[in-house]
């Protein structure tokens, strides 16, 4: 694909409207990352995983897990200690 170039404008609530022709082949609900160098905003669609992938992941977390010893009550502990939040 060609890089296309077309312009638009902020609202006063901050909302940006990406014009139809580059919307396109995009549907609703597309869940894009927003990242901002300087002057520059670039949006990059997220692939989210498959069934299977999202599987392969857990199984790979939860063999790094019982290397580590980590049992599953001790995830809530490491989320908020990381999170800096006191239970």
């Amino acid at each position: 694909m060609a890089t296309e170039v077309e312009f638009t404008r902020m609202s006063s609530k901050g909302q940006i409207v990406i014009p139809k022709k580059l919307r396109e082949g995009f549907e609703e609900g597309t869940p894009f990352a927003v990242v901002r160098d300087k002057d520059t905003i670039l949006l990059k669609q997220i692939k989210l995983p498959g069934i299977k992938e999202s599987e392969a992941l857990v199984e790979k977390g939860v063999k790094i897990a019982k290397e580590r010893g980590i049992k599953e009550n001790d995830v809530d502990k490491i989320i908020h200690k990381h999170r800096g939040i006191t239970i």
